[in-house]
């Protein structure tokens, strides 16, 4: 408990907006449920939200110590009260998220609280699955990202042990990434290999494919098969060998075929043509094919996991053939 006496310039204010000045980490409908509850008390006296606090009133708070931090990006995730996720999967060790577009992965200099590794972190906390009072170093984390117009699945380790085993799998490529992409125009051959080495250019966030090695250049490989093609589209799968900044993005528009809605790599006016504003790719599905011990997550080798639906296979390639 923590109490508070009310002065000259706190004089006037309702109860719920003293709260929310006060706690800025405790989220507003929280706050009311505090007060319902009675855990906020007015003078020794539950009280309502709209009440007008007057000089020398005495506030004692019964609500968790983490709301009365001061707001940090480590502890953003203490406003969230509903946490959004679509869970794919999820055991003791992981999750594996459906990423919605639009939804940054982590926290940048624009948003600090909307980000999935927030809402992953709020919901771990509220579900009594992760206490950051009670943990020396580890903070749930995420494996994997993707860009933020990239719609599909994230990997969050729950504990160290389960990260440091991920990270090593990616580096190792011994998890399977699947992506679903539409095109402009058909691949020829419909189904290969993209080669190449990628070089970012800092100052544009965007890369550029070389077939040649360049100082700086990451090598990148994308396989890819096309599953179907109609007025002027084409629905891909693609694997990546490697996981480059922009790499499926990067190297289709170079094959001259670029994403559908992608406006950093393709034609505005051919997005236009077809009414969509963003990158039409999606990862939707990974497998699990470790070549070396996994320790504790042993038992996920060999299982697939795969998203439900993808918006826009919907839309434009609503029938399978």
């Amino acid at each position: 408990m923590k109490a508070f006496t009310i002065g000259r310039n706190d004089a006037g204010q309702r109860l719920d907006r003293w709260l929310a000045k006060t706690l800025p980490l405790l989220p507003a409908p929280l706050a009311q449920k505090y007060i319902r509850l009675k855990r906020v008390k007015v003078n020794g006296k539950g009280s309502r939200r709209d009440v007008r606090l007057t000089e020398g009133d005495t506030l004692e708070l019964y609500i968790n110590d983490e709301f009365f931090e001061a707001p940090r990006e480590d502890n953003a995730f203490l406003s969230v009260f509903q946490p959004k996720l679509d869970i794919v999967y999820e055991d003791e060790n992981l999750l594996l998220l459906n990423k919605r577009p639009g939804l940054l992965c982590h926290p940048d200099e624009h948003e600090k609280v909307n980000t999935l590794i927030t809402h992953i972190q709020a919901y771990l906390y509220q579900a009594k699955e992760w206490s950051p009072r009670d943990e020396h170093a580890f903070v749930p984390a995420l494996c994997n990202r993707i860009d933020r117009n990239t719609g599909g699945i994230v990997l969050a380790a729950k504990n160290a042990e389960t990260l440091r085993i991920i990270n090593q799998k990616i580096r190792d490529r011994e998890i399977d990434k699947y992506y679903l992409a539409i095109l402009h125009g058909r691949m020829s051959p419909p189904e290969g290999t993209l080669e190449g080495f990628l070089l970012k250019d800092e100052d544009k966030a965007q890369v550029k494919v070389w077939h040649r090695p360049v100082p700086g250049g990451r090598s990148a490989a994308t396989i890819y098969r096309t599953l179907q093609s109609r007025g002027g589209l084409s629905l891909v799968e693609c694997r990546l060998l490697t996981g480059r900044t922009h790499q499926i993005r990067a190297q289709f528009a170079d094959a001259g075929h670029p994403l559908l809605g992608d406006g950093k790599y393709g034609r505005e006016r051919d997005n236009k043509r077809y009414g969509r504003s963003y990158q039409a790719l999606w990862s939707y599905k990974l497998t699990f094919a470790f070549t070396s011990p996994a320790g504790i997550l042993e038992y996920l080798n060999g299982r697939t996991f795969a998203v439900e639906r993808v918006d826009f296979v919907e839309e434009f390639f609503p029938d399978p053939r």
